[in-house]
């Protein structure tokens, strides 16, 4: 059983003095999954690490998704996420940094990703938009200390049923009240199973803190 909600997680209010940058280029402002396609039902590919570059070769047009390339691996990244050092996030930005418009055309043949329906809760407010003006990018997100390896452990040998939520998840976005968490015994923990991740929750704030890969 899978359900979809609405994830409020949008980097917002970063600019960054400074002269030309590469109009391909952008920084991963956090821990960011790179997708085998535009979304978050689509396989996760490799993870590009905060403050990490890679090339973009362009954004969808009426979506936050973009194109990009980082090591060997080719795919897709949420453009909320990707910032440029006279503008952040890229997406909204695309005119300004001359960032080039792709089209997405899945193969019919692929099972994977893109199919995912359900209940749609209203958005949110959440992710990491107390970052602060100037500061290095990815400064305290995606940059979590690491739970007791007991922790990480319980939540691999417990899966529990995936939720989709419209937006994808880092460290500091914000999971609906609709999302049950479920506790990890002797914890101070608890974790949901989240567009394909599994995550740590705080519960009273319901603050993603930690990513178990």
């Amino acid at each position: 059983m899978s359900m979809t909600f609405k994830l409020g997680a949008t980097v917002t209010g970063l600019l960054l003095a400074s002269t030309a940058f590469a109009e391909t280029s952008a920084t991963a402002f956090t821990d960011l999954n790179l997708r085998a396609g535009p979304g978050v039902s689509y396989e996760i590919v490799n993870v590009i690490p905060a403050s990490q570059a890679v090339k973009v070769d362009g954004c969808l047009e009426a979506s936050n998704w973009c194109r990009v390339s980082y090591e060997d691996t080719n795919g897709w990244a949420s453009g909320d996420y990707l910032t440029a050092m006279v503008a952040s996030p890229i997406y909204d930005n695309r005119e300004r940094l001359a960032v080039e418009t792709v089209t997405y055309e899945k193969d019919p043949d692929s099972a994977a990703g893109g199919s995912v329906t359900g209940a749609l809760a209203g958005a949110i407010l959440g992710g990491p938009v107390g970052a602060v003006i100037g500061a290095g990018l990815g400064a305290g997100i995606g940059s979590a200390v690491a739970p007791d390896e007991r922790v990480t452990t319980y939540v691999r040998e417990n899966p529990l049923d995936p939720i989709y939520l419209d937006g994808e998840v880092v460290v500091g976005a914000g999971i609906p009240e609709a999302v049950t968490l479920t506790e990890v015994p002797e914890s101070e923990y608890h974790y949901a199973y989240v567009n394909g991740t599994r995550v740590l929750v705080e519960r009273e704030q319901r603050r993603v803190v930690y990513i178990v890969r």
